[in-house]
Formats: structure tokens, sequence, C-alpha cells
């Protein structure tokens, strides 16, 4: 029999399952889909026993592929996306759907915080994506939900919390809320009671913590033995970065799904970052990290493969951007479709394509695309570089790993070097190695790590091609100032 943990995924569109052996050979995936309800603009929900009924339906069906046949799951973990409300009641029920960390219905909540405590809650920017802005939403327009509250959770603390019975949450994740002080790691009282939060705070645990065996009945539902262990877990993009082995001061990662996040880690001894920036604790209990956010990066690139290109697949579009140009022949894309998160936190910034002409083709409109984003990427970079951060080495996940046309775009626009992993699943490998690391079969996280991660391919960045580049970023930057005002004017008479 093979001993196996299982890296849990609470995804926004998915939820995805791995079984990890103690060898780190990934046996066997299964992915699940979510839906999100948008019931007007702003608004992104989603029903907390979606995520859980979805990670029921992606074990079982894992557990039962012929690379299973002889597997013994010891113990799982969790990745999750960031920020998402679920508030529950006294019976630990769901009290209404969850507010998803890309709803942008809080901007009253936002300008409340800001008006009575300032732009910047413990190190981070105030914004929409947030928790207790979603919170201060529920209060101010849900007064009978409101009332219910017994206590909050996030996405997989919620599935977690289903699978066990025990209510956590732990530190990546808590320090996403705008509630918790991510350098001494303690909730700030002083803040939920300035705004009528009250006692509705969770109990705190260390990411890589032991909180619990699977339920029995669950476990026989699923078929496991009932010694499985379960271990607290972490946000998505702490995760990401311990499955790409960013774990040492200055380690950097860009990763691009549906959005783009660019994170360096922090040995807690950091300065106040700006800049829109975020600073979260990591899944080490030594370790934070500072991270730049784009809203719509693979984002931009779905919108255009489903509303533009639409006879086309990603691999195609990829390969039309690479016959454009550097600057694809003068056209430029900022990838505002959601708003945007650094350096602007504009909820009301929308994309825009600057320079359009009749002489464009297909393959200009693809390449600016993910110019664009890369742009947008790149923008987190130089100011971290700015604040005294040397970032020479960028490990790169997510869709834009997966073209080695963008992989060198990438390198040749930050100027420095990209590598892509050899195996990458993402967040959910982060959570399995929790998991490896918490029943421990390996002396230390590090040899975790030296055993799972490999690395494939080294990008080099072109000085000659960062110069190009760098004469269209300088024109990017100054689009933002140029169309603020414009596209929130188109906002306002659209609704």
């Amino acid at each position: 029999m093979t001993d196996v943990v299982l890296g849990i995924d609470i995804g926004t569109s998915s939820v995805k399952v791995i079984a990890v052996d103690k060898g780190g050979h990934v046996l066997q995936t299964k992915s699940e889909p979510l839906e999100v309800m948008q019931l007007q603009p702003g608004y992104s929900e989603q029903h907390p026993d979606d995520w859980y009924q979805a990670t029921i339906s992606a074990i079982k069906q894992l557990l039962t592929q012929n690379e299973m046949k002889h597997a013994v799951v010891k113990g799982l973990s969790f990745s999750g996306q960031m920020h998402s409300l679920v508030i529950i009641d006294e019976h630990n029920q769901p009290i209404r759907p969850a507010i998803l960390w890309n709803d942008t219905r809080s901007t009253p909540q936002c300008e409340q915080i800001i008006r009575t405590i300032g732009d910047y809650v413990v190190s981070n920017p105030v914004l929409e994506g947030f928790t207790l802005t979603k919170l201060l939403w529920v209060k101010d327009n849900e007064p009978d939900n409101w009332r219910k509250i017994k206590t909050f959770m996030l996405p997989k603390d919620y599935v977690r919390f289903k699978l066990t019975g025990n209510v956590h949450m732990e530190y990546s994740d808590a320090s996403s809320t705008l509630l918790l002080d991510p350098k001494e790691k303690k909730w700030r009282k002083d803040i939920a009671d300035l705004f009528g939060i009250g006692d509705i705070c969770p109990e705190l645990v260390a990411s890589q913590d032991f909180v619990g065996m699977v339920d029995k009945l669950v476990a026989e539902e699923l078929g496991l033995n009932e010694d499985v262990a379960v271990f607290a877990g972490g946000g998505d993009n702490a995760c990401g970065a311990l499955g790409a082995g960013i774990i040492h001061p200055n380690d950097t990662l860009c990763s691009i799904g549906t959005s783009g996040v660019v994170l360096s880690c922090e040995d807690q001894q950091s300065k106040e970052y700006r800049h829109n920036m975020h600073y979260f604790n990591h899944v080490l209990d030594d370790m934070d990290y500072v991270m730049g956010v784009t809203l719509a990066a693979g984002g931009s690139l779905n919108w255009l493969k489903n509303n533009v290109l639409t006879q086309f697949d990603y691999p195609e579009i990829v390969k039309m951007a690479s016959q454009s140009t550097v600057g694809s022949r003068g056209l430029l894309f900022t990838p505002y479709l959601s708003g945007e998160r650094t350096p602007h936190g504009d909820s009301s910034i929308r994309g825009s394509f600057i320079g359009l002409s009749v002489m464009h083709t297909n393959n200009d409109l693809a390449r600016a695309v993910i110019e664009g984003v890369t742009y947008s990427l790149f923008d987190s970079i130089q100011y971290l570089r700015s604040q005294g951060k040397s970032i020479d080495h960028v490990v790169a996940i997510g869709g834009g790993a997966r073209s080695n046309f963008w992989l060198q775009l990438q390198a040749d626009v930050f100027n420095t070097k990209v590598s892509k992993l050899k195996y990458e699943e993402g967040p959910s490998m982060g959570a399995a190695i929790i998991a490896v690391n918490g029943l421990g079969w390996y002396e230390s996280l590090e040899a975790v790590l030296n055993q799972f991660i490999v690395y494939d391919t080294t990008f080099k960045p072109d000085p000659k091609m960062h110069e190009q580049y760098m004469n269209y970023f300088d024109i990017y930057q100054n689009v933002y100032q140029q169309t603020q005002s414009i596209t929130s004017e188109l906002l306002k008479r659209s609704r």
C-alpha cells in the first residue's frame, strides 16, 4: 500500500484535489467546477455548501481511479480563495451566500474606514476585496442577517469545518481580513470594537497545525479510514508560493490565473509598504510576504478569447501574439476589466486599448493584452525594487507559465531570470506539502521542498528587449491618469 496526502484547493471557478505520495509524485488529480452568482454589477457570491459538495465529489472521484487502488490517505490540508466572507449562525450554518474576494459592492464601507482610521489598516490598503469591508456591508444593509452572526470564516475554513467539525482560522488567511495584525498575529479587537463588529472572530491557529481528524461519518461517506489527519492549510497565494518553493526572504513568485500576483517573501522585519501592496503572513511561522495584485490578468486573456477571438483556443491566441512585435505595433492594453488593485486601488477604473487603428490585426490585439497584463505585474516588481528589495529571480506559475513565449516576455519586461516548475499543481501542491510536513514524513520542510520542487526551464532577460519594452511601459503608466475620470463617468452612467 502507498501512503498519500490530499491537497485541496477551494478556488473561485473550481475545487481541485490532488493525491501526492511520499516522493512528491502526483498520483491523481480531480476537480469540480463552481458557479459564481452575479446578481448585479459588482456583486459576486457563491454558496458555501457548493464548495463542500464539490470537495466531496472530487475526493470520491479521485479515490475511484486506478492509480489510487493501493493508496491509503493519511492526511490532508487546504488552500483557498482569500478574503471571501462566510457568516455563520449559532447552529454553524451559513446565514447567506458568501461574498467573494472580487465583489466590489463595499465602496461606501471602504470610505467609512478611511474616514475613521485612514487608508492603510494593519499594513494593508483599505479596498473592497478585504473581509472587514464585506462584514460592514452586511451590518449596514442586512441587519436581520447581522443579528444572527456567531462567527465568520473564509472559504477553506468552512470546508475544513465541514470535514472535522472544528472552527478555526489560520494566520495566512486571517491576515487578509483587515482585522488581524500580521506582525503581532493577533486579532485587532480595537478595530472590531470601533466598527461595532463585536466578538465574532474565530480561534486562530498556525497554517501547519493539526486541527483534528476527518469526521467519522464523512470518512465513511468518502471511503476513508477514520485516522485521516487534517492540517489547517493556508490562503491560495501563500500555498501557491509554498508549492513553488518560495520560502526565503526575497524569493519571488509571479502567478497568473484569473487574477495575477507578484509575491515576495519577507522575514517579518520589513518596513511598511504602500502603492496598494498587501502584507500577509506566509504559511511558515517565521515568514511573511508582500504582494501586488492584478485583478484581471488571465481574466483579460479569457475576455479576449470569449468575446473577440472566439474562434481560437488559448495556445492559438498566444501563438498569434508571438507573431506581432514588441509594443504590439503601437497598441497598449490596460487590464482593468474588473477595476485594479495594485498600484491604483480603484474599483471604478476600466480597461482600454490605446492606439487602436485599422492597421492592427488579431495578432496585435493578442500581444497587447499579454503585454498589458505583464506591465501591470511589473508595476509591483518595480515598486518593490524601489523599496530596496532584491529581485533577480522569479518563479512563474499559472496560465502565464504554460507558454515559453510569455515566460520570455516576463523575463524581458521584469529584467530578471524567470523559471517555471517541471511539475506544477499550484496552491493544491502547497496544501499537500503542509500535510506531508505535518505528518512528519521528512525531517524538515526544507527537506520536503528539496524532494517535491523541481525547476524546469529558466528564461534569461535580454537587456535590449527590456529597453524596448520600457519605452512602452512608460506610456502604459500614464494611461491610468488619462482615463480614470472618463471610465469612472462611463461606469456611473451605465448603472
